[in-house]
């Protein structure tokens, strides 16, 4: 699993988007990946956003882009909280 957590967005420059202007910045978020079968699958824990590949690097670099398209398509800037990552156990029939 790789993990990150959000930190301020570092402003990189303003672009114009469907006619409006936005500042550009950098957003530190956190991805859980699992092995399913053939496939990785890397899910951003901030956001609902999910993407897969056949290795790991490629995983995250596919969800790299849907998180890039997603806040892109915002209309306004998403809150995202740092999510607090903790092991649970449970009792499961064996």
């Amino acid at each position: 699993m790789n993990g990150c957590h959000l930190k301020p967005a570092h402003i990189k420059n303003t672009t114009e988007l469907q006619g409006v202007k936005r500042t550009m910045g950098v957003k530190r978020l956190t991805a859980a990946v699992v092995r399913e079968g053939k496939w990785y699958v890397a899910r951003c824990l901030e956001v609902e956003v999910t993407s897969q590949g056949e290795t790991l690097e490629d995983a995250l670099a596919n969800l790299k882009e849907a998180l890039e398209l997603y806040f892109e398509d915002a209309e306004e800037p998403v809150a995202t909280e740092t999510p607090i990552i903790a092991p649970l156990e449970v009792e499961v029939a064996l």
